[in-house]
């Protein structure tokens, strides 16, 4: 087998400051390689980030959803092991795309770079999926945010979804307001 080499790339999408973002991947007959973060290589795409603060990895069982979480952060998020299908709403009172959403199907080599006010969240499609948020700050109770139920919020999700169902979703998520409730609302409450 030869080196298979993909290059890093930064797609825009139909909401502002969210990219989808191909990182650096090496293949040969070892096995795969992939550049999780390198700050040069957002640089040069004109996409600046702060430092990490946090990074946080969760397993997820097949089926599962977790989010939609918007708090006040930027993430890069992308799955490591596995694979999930993400989908961002934004939130942002001030937003010239407030309202639009975006799904990905993601997979390892596929990332998400998620702007502070866009809200996040995810359906394991696979057993096992290992999701990685990498935050630009450290998570705090009651720090500023907003969140909106992932069974409203237009999102159609691969696998059904079982509204009771708490190893589905959990009683948190689906008790969130819905997303008509939440784009109603300009005032920023906590996650």
């Amino acid at each position: 087998m030869s080196v298979q080499i993909v290059d890093f790339a930064v797609a825009p999408t139909d909401i502002d400051g969210l990219f989808v973002v191909t990182p650096k991947q090496v293949t040969d007959e070892r096995g795969t390689i992939r550049e999780l973060f390198r700050r040069s290589a957002f640089e040069s795409a004109g996409v600046a980030l702060a430092p990490f603060g946090q990074i946080n990895v969760t397993e997820t069982r097949l089926g599962a959803i977790r989010g939609l979480h918007a708090e006040s952060m930027t993430k890069l998020v992308s799955v490591a092991a596995g694979s999930a299908y993400g989908a961002y709403v934004d939130l942002r009172p001030e937003s010239a795309t407030r309202g639009a959403s975006v799904t990905v199907a993601l997979r390892p080599g596929v990332q998400v770079l998620v702007p502070s006010g866009v809200a996040n969240g995810f359906q394991a499609t696979s057993d096992g999926c290992q999701y990685v948020y990498c935050f630009d700050a450290e998570w705090q109770p009651g720090m500023a945010g907003q969140a909106c139920s992932p069974l409203d919020a237009g999102v159609d999700w691969p696998i059904a979804v079982d509204p009771d169902d708490p190893m589905q979703v959990s009683v948190k998520d689906r008790s969130a307001p819905s997303l008509a409730d939440v784009l109603a609302n300009h005032s920023e409450e906590t996650t």
